[in-house]
């Protein structure tokens, strides 16, 4: 059986989430949007709780949590929602800022924007994946509408300082998104203390449902709808929303953040395990900074020559592991370019992604498949 250590890609659904999925997928599988009868105002409630649960878990205070189908589609409903919404205002800003090494769910939709004529400015980042506050400073400006940064990143799993970000946006009345997806039931978050805007997040990657995710919006932000059809999620999402998924959204968050300081300090003493092995294969560097990182999260790129597809040939036979995005679909990974690596150094690279399931025995195999496959390249 191959060891699981793909964990940013998705996360196994816990037991306790399905079975609070459970009842709403059969004997209570009424429509919320219908409430001339009781299961119908059951189901209602049932969402209401759970919007509830995320906004209190995130810490976000009066924020709007519209839910959607995953992360990707809130960051299409905040990025392209707040620009639609600003261009029929009188503010003037329309310009948008990111970040070279976002994922793109995020990219691609403010490239979107930029081809239908708003400016565009992606920075870049330090050789350790982190953003440069005093460069994110002098991009901002009266024309700025909207900036972009993830909390932690999917491949190389640094942390960003979204406490000075924000202060820098707020400094120049710019809004600030933050997709969370690997951030949210991995690491605090306090988005009304923090100052974000719009913040992103999927239930798939902290143990809950593939399917939903949430959009929770700052009050008096203003966001235009981009899903047209009926006036479900406070008129900014259409469609019948999907109660168990709902459901099994809030219950995983809550889950994630019971046991999310447990869970970080057993799989970083794991990851620092693999690591310390890792390293002294020789000339295997980590991608991105040491600290701040998610505890679960190792990157390191394979030198000596190692082709990185001979490499993921001899690893697949034993480990769930991957060189990159689930979404980038066997491209040399852009956010290890961003970090100065070539294409052939990105190739080579080995993204571990740590869970709530994994064992110290999945990270000796771990260990002793990626020694056995560099051993035998390099020889």
């Amino acid at each position: 059986m191959l060891a699981y250590l793909d964990h940013h890609a998705t996360t196994p659904c816990e037991p306790a989430v399905l079975a609070a999925m459970a009842p709403w997928w059969g004997e209570r599988w009424a429509n919320p949007a219908s409430r001339l009868y009781r299961p119908a105002l059951e189901a209602a409630a049932a969402v209401e709780h759970a919007r509830g649960r995320v906004a209190a878990l995130l810490e976000a205070g009066a924020a709007r949590v519209v839910f959607t189908s995953g992360a990707t589609e809130a960051n299409n409903l905040a990025l392209r929602g707040v620009a639609e919404a600003a261009l029929g205002g009188a503010s003037g800003r329309r310009r948008l800022v990111s970040v070279v090494s976002e994922h793109r769910a995020v990219l691609d939709p403010l490239r979107h924007l930029e081809h239908h004529g708003l400016p565009l400015t992606l920075l870049p980042v330090r050789a350790d994946g982190l953003l440069d506050p005093e460069r994110l400073a002098r991009a901002l400006g009266p024309d700025v509408l909207l900036v972009s940064v993830m909390a932690a990143n999917n491949e190389i799993g640094v942390l960003q300082p979204l406490s000075v970000i924000t202060e820098l946006c707020r400094g120049c009345g710019a809004l600030l998104h933050c997709d969370a997806a690997q951030a949210a039931g991995q690491v605090p978050l306090a988005m009304e203390a923090l100052g974000i805007d719009l913040l992103s997040l999927s239930g798939h990657k902290f143990y809950g449902p593939v399917g939903c995710g949430a959009l929770l919006i700052r009050p008096g932000v203003a966001v235009a709808p981009q899903q047209l059809g009926g006036g479900q999620e406070q008129g900014l999402r259409a469609g019948t929303l999907a109660v168990p998924l709902i459901v099994g959204l809030a219950e995983a968050l809550e889950r994630a953040c019971v046991d999310r300081e447990a869970r970080a300090e057993r799989l970083g003493a794991l990851r620092d395990r693999l690591w310390t092995a890792l390293e002294a294969l020789g000339d295997v560097q980590r991608n991105g900074a040491a600290t701040p990182r998610l505890a679960h999260n190792l990157n390191v790129t394979v030198g000596g020559g190692v082709d990185g597809t001979a490499l993921h040939r001899l690893l697949r036979r034993q480990l769930a592991v991957s060189s990159g995005s689930a979404c980038s679909q066997g491209s040399p990974s852009h956010v290890l370019q961003a970090l100065g690596r070539s294409r052939r150094e990105a190739a080579a690279s080995i993204r571990f992604g740590l869970g709530r399931g994994t064992t110290g025995a999945e990270i000796e195999r771990a260990i002793a498949a990626v020694r056995q496959a560099v051993a035998a390249l390099r020889g």
